[in-house]
């Protein structure tokens, strides 16, 4: 009798429990992709990094980031400091460094671009930076001291189809160092990756020669969309392959703005970060007039479009 009333209230145990996990799993599948916390690329604070790396960053964490991706610093380095100094600087303000942008090939300013001023109203100017077709052993090196995950390549010279190839094989021999140095090369996009150049169209080179192990890709949504591409096509055709997400928008003019202030609809694409692959995504506006304000409207504007989805 006894042992009969103890298998009973075993299998009522167990039939609740099956019902909580089922509603549990019912919910979850209502929830959609799940987000990792904001991050924001550091470029949008380019001057103002310079002119006060530790002040900035305190902004950072104060507007609610959690994961910083570095560019390229005036001051050469991390903002004039080493990796660990760095690191450990993100770290006591409550944040994670997650990749670094640097360059694949020596820069060349594109044609009819004008550089922005600073805060003295004059150009910037940009010093030679070391870059992956020169550097890369050196550069990975530093990331790998940093203990971040990614090095991205931000921009490559592809103006001819000579010019592609020779970019691939760049990229090739630095993913493949990268890898022995227990870090993830990742490309960064802009639009002109998706133009044909003397027949071939870049990111499909790219994304074709070079094994994705070798190489992962940091989509850059609002130069997908400048190019008349949808992310999501992109995610499907290489699914996985894209563990880094750029979230930029732009206004109908191509006026590029804080998030959610733009004219790009972000929703399908951020249904479909699963199929992608997305670890981290980070908030960027290139230069923009009011940085530190814009930074606080992207995020905020995003935990309300988090909150829609």
């Amino acid at each position: 009798m006894n042992s009969r009333r103890k298998f009973l209230q075993q299998a009522a145990a167990l039939s609740v429990g099956g019902a909580l996990l089922s509603r549990s799993a019912w919910a979850n599948s209502l929830a959609g992709p799940s987000f990792p916390a904001p991050g924001i690329q550091l470029f949008t604070l380019f001057n103002e990094m310079d002119i006060d790396t530790v002040g900035s960053l305190k902004k950072v964490a104060d507007a609610g980031y959690k994961n910083i991706e570095s560019a390229f610093s005036k001051q050469g380095g991390f903002y004039g400091r080493k990796p660990k100094e760095f690191k450990s600087l993100i770290n006591d303000l409550g944040m994670n460094w997650q990749s670094h942008h640097v360059i694949g090939t020596p820069f060349k300013m594109p044609p009819n671009y004008k550089l922005p001023t600073g805060p003295d109203g004059k150009p910037i100017t940009i010093p030679v930076m070391k870059n992956l077709k020169d550097n890369s052993q050196e550069l990975i090196d530093q990331v790998a001291e940093a203990g971040i995950p990614y090095i991205v390549c931000a921009n490559i010279n592809i103006q001819t189809g000579d010019d592609i190839k020779i970019a691939a094989a760049v990229l090739q021999r630095a993913g493949e160092q990268a890898k022995k140095a227990g870090v993830q090369l990742a490309y960064h996009n802009h639009a002109t990756e998706f133009d044909k150049t003397d027949g071939i169209i870049s990111f499909d080179y790219f994304t074709t020669q070079i094994p994705a192990d070798i190489l992962k890709m940091e989509l850059d949504l609002g130069w997908v969309f400048k190019a008349g591409k949808d992310p999501v096509e992109i995610f499907k055709n290489h699914k996985g392959r894209f563990p880094l997400i750029h979230v930029k928008d732009m206004t109908a003019t191509g006026e590029i703005v804080p998030f959610g202030e733009g004219s790009y609809d972000f929703k399908d694409t951020f249904k479909n970060v699963d199929i992608a692959g997305m670890k981290y995504f980070f908030l960027e506006q290139d230069f923009p007039k009011k940085p530190f304000e814009n930074i606080v409207t992207a995020v905020q504007n995003f935990e309300k479009f988090k909150k829609s989805l």
